[in-house]
């Protein structure tokens, strides 16, 4: 029987639980559990894209993630997308001299009669990747995202270290399939060997190749040990006319086993090769560096950057960064040394939190590092007197090192686990001086079971936090085999997420998915839209009237749609032998009337459009369907008749949300053009279709429209048909009927006819639009760059 607690210690207690009641955090687990076909590998080997992106290092490739907010499924269940970026097929060799004169040295080296230099040769598997005796080095060791906005896309690029050194840059184009677009750690090993090994001409003439100090120097001075991403920035490209114009351009800082730092400047977008703007070398003078992170810092509109390096011995300091040609960024005089003690506890991971100070009216940095089993906090706070450092440690969080470190950037939360399964939340709590921690442990065993954990992320809105799982010990025996899982936990609750997504400052269902999936879960297992979301939505669109908000009432609108749904029962993608037989039947050969193929054609349209467009399904073709199944006929109709009303809201909002975009492409043409002749924008069925129905009173529009109708003077430009050449009418805002009978799906972009055979889609497949020709001035080119109207989704 335990002693009983003294008066104090209750007092203690009760004061503590008190303090941290507000931050008490209900982990449930969120399906599906994804299994890895291969093991987990290399230092923090799970990251989360800002684009919703869960990149998994493995021993043969990077599995790649990616959540989808669906509002076409009714499944419960997450829904992920993934794809993979498969390891080389060869071995990386780093390029330290002449091939002829590298090989005559490395069987010197390896027959050598030094011990000394035999087996460290040997063994070292930077000078031999490939391995022979020894087993090949297979998989990745690090990936990197990018910010938003870098690929062609307007997506997240994926730089990619594999575990025998080579750093290449990815980008996912079609959805499918990743494409390498640069071997940077090729292109860097070309510029040593141009520039002899030396960092600048002053440096003294490095020695022969020959000798084993030159020989690792070269191969040190270019293994890479982390690669981390800036922020992007913007840079000024002069013109040949001389005019200056800005560009966006991101850098990516390369981190060497020497201690050497390579600032790689790319264009955006990133194409590849001819892509990349410079390369600066940075010497950091910390041996044994183990890991890197940008530090970005925004001071009364001035822009200061630096790179954080944490050393295996301890020592943790930032270096500056002299970015040449980039508006509005300053660097630091000096190097700022965070944490100056060798004591031989490895940094392990960095993470940058920018914050804002309540006490000091200001913004900060918060940099924390894991160190062994501790947090290393250090604030970074710039005032009148000067740059200001706070530093200390959290202990206590955890028995066993640190494997992973993740963070929430949005308000500071950070996540630490260990291999035992437990994952620590630390949240910052701002004081007079510095600030405070308050901790509180997460089981997973409590969730998952007895698992261990290898790496965790938390989801850029800080909804969900991914875990790679592996078997726990079962009565005190480790298991025979391990099954790597990534497994989702929720750190939000659904009215957390609903708060966040209606008092957001990004104003984007694409880019908080993770958000929005917390919502669509909700809705689907209750079937029906809190009383309390609906009421402050509708206050917020009064309010504001922004678009956003529409677009939010037309998520909720069609998730409440597909939680209405029955769950068909048979398996969708199994053929049907009843559909074949009237298939058969209804063939022009078997002397079926054309009222029969009319009617057949027009259902099969109607559901694949249905299938496609942004409405939802087809009450007539599936809800009913569905419903007639149902042995209740009385509460047959009560469900029809909701499901209707429904449908009536959804087109009723994507009206409004079709109406708004109608504005703004309006507002183009007439802006940037003198008259408006044919810039592939139906200028004069646009402005029709606006003004057909007497119901929209809008006087924006109005007064817009007469604007361009006086600027036409009665000039029409109608688009005509490619395949007849009969006029193209605008009398529905998704496609175009010639008399003919042609149909052509139309862009929700520009509102032009697709006449050709390729065009884009929008992710959740809810409309379409073409793609750029090089004729199209500058204004429709960026008209074409816009993410979905009804879903904010990127178009492919």
């Amino acid at each position: 029987e335990e002693p009983p607690l003294g008066l104090e210690a209750v007092a203690e207690e009760a004061a503590a639980a008190a303090a941290s009641a507000g931050f008490r955090l209900t982990a449930v687990r969120r399906e599906p559990a994804v299994r890895l076909q291969h093991g987990a590998s290399g230092l923090e080997p799970l990251a989360w894209s800002e684009d919703h992106r869960v990149s998994v290092s493995t021993a043969r490739s990077i599995a790649v993630l990616e959540q989808l907010s669906d509002v076409h499924s009714g499944g419960q269940d997450m829904v992920i997308h993934r794809t993979a970026v498969p390891a080389p097929a060869t071995a990386c060799t780093l390029k330290v001299g002449p091939k002829k004169e590298v090989a005559e040295c490395k069987e010197k080296f390896a027959s050598s009669v030094d011990p000394t230099v035999s087996q460290m040769f040997m063994l070292d598997r930077v000078f031999n990747p490939e391995g022979k005796s020894l087993t090949p080095m297979r998989g990745f060791k690090y990936s990197s995202w990018s910010p938003l906005g870098c690929d062609a896309n307007g997506r997240c690029l994926l730089a990619a270290l594999t575990m025998d050194n080579r750093l290449t840059i990815h980008a996912n184009l079609n959805r499918l399939q990743w494409v390498q677009l640069v071997d940077l750690t090729e292109l860097y090993g070309e510029r040593l060997f141009e520039a002899s090994y030396k960092l600048c001409k002053a440096d003294a003439p490095c020695g022969e190749l020959g000798d084993f100090p030159e020989f690792q120097r070269r191969h040190s001075m270019q293994t890479p040990v982390r690669m981390e991403w800036s922020g992007i920035c913007t840079t000024q490209q002069v013109k040949h006319n001389n005019e200056c114009r800005d560009v966006g351009s991101v850098l990516l800082a390369v981190l060497f086993e020497n201690g050497n730092i390579a600032v790689w400047q790319f264009q955006l977008p990133f194409l590849g090769k001819e892509s990349i703007t410079s390369c600066n070398t940075i010497e950091s003078g910390i041996s044994s560096p183990s890991v890197l992170s940008w530090w970005e810092y925004e001071h009364n509109n001035r822009k200061m950057s630096g790179l954080i390096v944490g050393s295996a011995y301890g020592p943790v300091k930032i270096i500056p960064v002299n970015l040449k040609a980039v508006k509005g960024y300053f660097t630091l005089r000096q190097p700022v040394v965070l944490w100056q003690e060798m004591d031989q506890l490895p940094v392990h991971s960095i993470k940058c939190i920018p914050l804002y100070h309540p006490y000091q009216k200001c913004s900060c940095s918060l940099v924390v590092a894991a160190r062994g089993p501790y947090v290393f906090w250090c604030l970074l706070l710039i005032s009148k007197a000067g740059l200001n450092v706070h530093n200390s440690h959290v202990t206590g969080l955890h028995s066993l090192p640190i494997v992973s470190m993740t963070a929430d950037k949005q308000n500071g939360t950070v996540y630490t686990c260990s291999t035992d399964g437990k994952v620590r939340q630390l949240i910052p709590i701002f004081t007079d001086v510095a600030l405070k921690f308050e901790h509180q442990l997460i089981k997973l065993s409590e969730v998952f079971g007895c698992v261990r954990t290898h790496g965790i992320a938390v989801s850029p809105c800080g909804a969900y936090l991914a875990v790679i799982t592996t078997e726990g010990m079962v009565n005190g025996l480790h298991p025979v085999n391990k099954n790597y899982q990534v497994q989702f936990v929720t750190l939000k609750t659904f009215e957390e997420a609903a708060a966040q997504l209606l008092e957001s400052s990004v104003q984007n269902l694409f880019r908080q998915v993770d958000l929005t999936d917390l919502v669509r879960w909700k809705i689907l297992k209750d079937k029906h839209i809190p009383q309390f979301l609906q009421e402050a939505l509708d206050k917020k669109i009064e309010s504001c009237g922004s678009t956003y908000f529409w677009r939010f009432k037309l998520f909720l609108l069609r998730i409440l749609y597909q939680s209405m749904q029955k769950a068909p029962s048979e398996v969708t993608w199994r053929p049907s032998h009843e559909d074949a037989k009237i298939l058969i039947s209804d063939s022009p050969g078997m002397g079926s009337t054309e009222d029969d193929q009319e009617e057949g054609t027009s259902k099969q349209a109607s559901k694949q459009s249905l299938g496609d467009s942004g409405k939802g399904v087809d009450i007539d073709d599936t809800a009913e369907d569905s419903l007639h199944q149902s042995s209740d006929t009385g509460g047959r109709e009560p469900m029809v008749e909701k499901l209707l009303e429904i449908q009536a809201q959804i087109e009723a909002v994507e009206m409004h949300l079709t109406r708004e975009h109608m504005k703004r492409v309006l507002g183009e043409v007439y802006l940037h053009t003198w008259i408006t002749e044919n810039t592939s924008i139906p200028t004069r069925g646009v402005c029709d279709f606006l003004m057909s129905d007497d119901g929209y009173d809008d006087r924006t529009a109005r007064v817009l429209i007469g604007h361009i109708l006086k600027k036409m003077n009665k000039q029409t430009f109608p688009e005509h048909c490619s395949l007849c050449k009969e006029i193209l009418p605008f009398t529905d805002r998704k496609q175009a009927v010639c008399s003919n009978g042609h149909i052509w799906l139309r862009c929700f972009l520009t509102y032009q006819s697709c006449q050709s055979l390729v065009y884009r889609r929008c992710l959740l497949h809810d409309s379409i639009a073409r793609h750029p020709t090089p004729e199209d001035p500058e204004w429709i080119k960026r008209l074409l760059q816009g993410p979905c109207t009804f879903c904010d989704s990127p178009v492919f």
